[in-house]
């Protein structure tokens, strides 16, 4: 693993990540941005109050409020907290600022990739709803093998690299915390998902909507504590991580490359955590029963920003609160356990079992939003039931895998295998923009009206043309499910 981490996966991703990803996954962000109006700051009150509005049809689907939770059951997780420790290893406190850059830009593509699987999502068997940028890819731009490509994609990416990640994160965290042996974890993780991933999304968003709010909740809370009884060193964590966002000063030392560095570090970290742009997260955005494509693109956005201006956010101070104690720049690459020394070094080492049934939880639940997303895409496949259960037998066997493998290894081919997900889905983003922004200009000129807005793809003169077959026409939204 180690010869083909330096061979192949290392060189891949230094070169997809340094002169192609990181400019464009900027650029799209910052074209939506000005496309949009900036609709990530002009209509932030609206997402907060979207949320609490939804509900769930009866017949079918889930409520936006369960898809925003299978959305941050993937966000939330070993990013906010591995991946802001590798981050802050690798690229110094600089790379903090660089995730907030990428979150704030990705904020509205996130809300245009989540419109777009509202608009193109098609109804499932069970009764809920099936979409992603697999379905936009084949609906919208007609393509079937494009959205073939993609699928393929999201299956390796987060059935089998990201849940690795998932997996070596507890792995880690039990080892360095409680000496729990590597195979034990990866037993026990085995067994755990195994009860899970046989049971089907809706299973998967039950168990979301319960236990990830509170847990989320949680880490925060413990996080104000720390920021609360370090509140005189706010002002100087703030000024190493704007100052060595530019390479600058004593913040920087120790990080070879400087800015190039923070940005990278800070880019990557970034997008494994918020996924806005990676097409991950409209798989669940697709899934709501709602009136119009922007109310659930909306509450997608505000995933975006509650993952990492709050949850990272949170991580970071509580490690560079603790400094020299515990956070070495340049030294070594660590993860979770990097921040769980940070949380025992502030509070004592009696939280560090509580650090534990933190990032156990939200790095499981991230194993559950993973698997959901690649079995909408199995789906869409059209894999027979004898493969959906090779598959989730496959899911099982990776995660012990990953509570295995070396960190860095595991973190490698995640960066690689995220880094073309992105950019097919961001090119489809670009083709496809104008149905979103249309939809957003719908959206708007509903609520100006006084009106709750409801969508329809026949007779909207904002969209690019009519799409009869959609679940948005008037006789099927009459017949088959109520909008919320």
């Amino acid at each position: 693993m180690d010869f083909i981490q330096d061979t192949l996966i290392g060189p891949v991703s230094n070169v997809l990540w340094s002169y192609v990803l990181i400019y464009v996954l900027l650029g799209v962000g910052l074209y939506f941005g000005i496309r949009t109006r900036f609709v990530q700051v002009r209509m932030f009150g609206r997402m907060v109050r979207q949320i609490g509005s939804s509900r769930s049809d009866s017949e079918g689907g889930i409520s936006s409020f369960q898809a925003f939770c299978v959305g941050l059951a993937s966000r939330v997780g070993t990013g906010n907290i591995a991946g802001v420790a590798i981050a802050l290893t690798l690229g110094g406190p600089g790379a903090i600022f660089w995730m907030w850059v990428v979150a704030l830009v990705g904020m509205a593509t996130a809300l245009i990739e989540a419109t777009l699987a509202q608009i193109f999502k098609i109804p499932a068997a069970d009764g809920s709803f099936r979409g992603g940028p697999a379905f936009y890819i084949e609906r919208g731009l007609g393509s079937r093998r494009g959205g073939i490509v993609f699928a393929v994609l999201l299956i390796f990416t987060f059935g089998v690299a990201f849940n690795m990640v998932q997996a070596n994160t507890i792995s880690d965290v039990l080892a360095s915390g409680h000496g729990v042996g590597e195979w034990w974890s990866a037993a026990a993780l085995m067994v755990l998902t195994a009860s899970v991933v046989f049971g089907g999304v809706r299973r998967i968003a039950r168990v979301a909507e319960i236990v990830l709010p509170a847990m989320a909740l949680a880490y925060v809370l413990l996080a104000a504590v720390i920021i609360g009884l370090n509140v005189t060193q706010v002002g100087p964590v703030l000024g190493q991580i704007f100052s060595a966002a530019f390479g600058l000063g004593e913040a920087a030392a120790g990080i070879t490359g400087g800015l190039a560095a923070a940005l990278l570090n800070g880019a990557k970290r970034g997008l494994f955590s918020n996924e806005a742009g990676m097409g991950s997260a409209p798989n669940a955005a697709a899934t709501a029963t709602t009136s119009h494509p922007v109310k659930q693109g909306l509450v997608q956005s505000l995933g975006v920003f509650v993952d990492t201006i709050i949850v990272c956010s949170a991580t970071a101070f509580i490690i560079l609160f603790a400094g020299s104690a515990v956070y070495r720049p340049g030294e070594t690459t660590e993860g979770a356990s990097l921040t769980q020394a940070a949380v025992a070094h502030e509070l004592g080492s009696g939280l560090t079992w509580v650090m534990s049934v933190l990032i156990f939880v939200f790095a499981f639940s991230s194993v559950l939003g993973n698997y959901s997303y690649a079995e909408v895409n199995m789906t869409f496949m059209r894999a027979r039931p004898l493969a959906l259960m090779v598959f989730r037998a496959l899911v099982v066997a990776v995660v012990g895998a990953g509570a295995v493998l070396e960190l860095a290894t595991v973190w490698a081919l995640a960066d690689v295998a995220m880094g073309f997900m992105a950019l097919v889905n961001l090119v489809a983003l670009v083709l496809l923009g104008r149905w979103a922004l249309g939809a957003l200009r719908d959206y708007e000129r509903q609520l100006r009206a006084g009106q709750d807005p409801v969508f329809r793809t026949t007779g909207n003169e904002d969209l690019p043309r009519d799409l009869p077959d959609s679940v948005w026409t008037t006789e099927y939204a009459a017949s088959n499910h109520r909008t919320t």
